[in-house]
């Protein structure tokens, strides 16, 4: 029986518009704090609270996005997300103070939020059945090419000309090629449901893959910490200044290379299987960050991470899409970003204050320990939930 095409028009278009959308994103996200204290002359403590406001944003945007993609026509989502993210990459170019910098950048949290839902779950629309698990697991690459090749150019174009505004014209223009790309999608409209369904909190998230999300927030909290004090700690512990970049730039070699690597399993079904492979590679290069204090200690972490997180995303991700019936995709989708950006937001928030008073060598020693937590909560219950959770549906199915 010959293979159904994964790379088909479509597809490719969505992977494209997935990666516009992170290149202008992580064109300014490396930047914006030197440009809030050069341009604006804020504080250390006004660039934190700007810039974690768009996060919140998200974070809240998530389930509700979830909801429109399922009981809307996903394109008709999709495009209007798009349109909307792509005005607030313009709307940087004319803000003209502080505060309005700040509402745009928090408010523009919520189209970008949507947008990762919406593509995500279009994704997983024009992929064919038997092609899933891998497509899903490719698709990541788009975002993770993104963000390793973003700030680069981000870094290396602003050297040269000294002026955020080209950065600014930039990330619009590249926002604007997105939704181009996705405006050329052709597809069938998939069914809107005209029957009501009374609203539940299984409309915005995805209660049967409550486990899935709640393991998903341990992992999330130690990316939060590691993608936010790195430079600190590395400067502070290892005497490390200009390393950060390049641990960055393994890191994310890392996540594709994992994704690469991983999609035979994908593949095969073996979900849990690549989940598990993930976690145990980033328990042991979170424990090597802190038990190998060095210069080697320091790139091999990134490259254990990154090879780890390339595992964990695409498998997490099939597992919960496989837990939700097909008019909750996109709920599913929303369900498991959600999770992890909250797990992202208690790490930066309860990171800083440990930091603050115990130092940021406790603050990644814990870390260390609650990757290991996670690792235990997926082989003792996660796994086996999981496992359990598709069997009996099956088993349903087949009667």
């Amino acid at each position: 029986m010959e293979k159904e095409k994964l790379w088909n028009t479509n597809y490719i278009k969505v992977m494209a518009t997935n990666f516009t959308l992170f290149f202008a994103f992580y064109l300014l996200t490396p930047l914006l704090p030197l440009y809030l204290s050069e341009t604006y002359n804020a504080s250390k403590d006004m660039i934190g609270l700007v810039l974690s406001g768009y996060t919140m944003v998200a974070i809240l945007i998530r389930p509700f996005s979830g909801f429109l993609v399922d009981s809307f026509p996903r394109k008709k989502v999709l495009l209007v997300c798009l349109f909307v993210c792509f005005l607030f990459f313009g709307s940087y170019l004319i803000a003209g103070s502080l505060m309005l910098f700040a509402v745009i950048r928090t408010l523009h949290g919520g189209p970008f939020g949507a947008c990762t839902v919406a593509n995500s779950t279009m994704a997983i629309d024009v992929l064919p059945a038997s092609r899933r698990n891998e497509g899903i697991g490719f698709y990541g690459i788009s975002n993770n090419l993104a963000s390793a090749v973003a700030p680069t150019v981000a870094i290396f174009i602003y050297h040269y000309v000294n002026d955020f505004d080209v950065l600014f014209w930039l990330a619009f223009i590249v926002a604007g090629l997105g939704l181009i790309s996705a405006a050329t999608l052709k597809v069938t409209p998939k069914p809107v449901e005209t029957k009501k369904r009374k609203l539940s909190l299984d409309r915005f998230f995805l209660l049967r893959g409550w486990f899935l999300a709640l393991n998903m927030c341990f992992f999330g909290f130690c990316w939060g910490v590691l993608s936010n004090y790195l430079a600190i700690y590395g400067k502070e512990r290892l005497g490390i200044t200009s390393g950060t970049g390049t641990f960055f730039m393994i890191l994310s070699a890392g996540l594709i290379l994992s994704r690469l690597w991983g999609n035979k399993t994908l593949r095969e079904g073996k979900l849990t299987h690549n989940a598990m492979e993930g976690i145990i590679l980033s328990t042991i290069g979170y424990i090597t960050f802190i038990a190998y204090p060095s210069m080697t200690g320091y790139y091999i972490t990134a490259a254990l991470i990154g090879l780890g997180n390339g595992h964990i995303w695409p498998a997490f991700q099939n597992m919960i899409i496989a837990v939700a019936k097909h008019n909750e995709r996109g709920t599913a989708n929303s369900t498991i970003l959600t999770s992890w950006d909250l797990g992202i937001g208690l790490g930066v928030l309860l990171g800083g204050v440990i930091a603050e008073y115990f130092g940021y060598t406790t603050i990644f020693c814990m870390i260390a320990a609650v990757h290991v937590v996670g690792l235990v909560a997926f082989l003792g219950f996660t796994k086996n939930k999981f496992k359990k959770l598709i069997h009996h549906e099956s088993h349903e199915l087949n009667e």
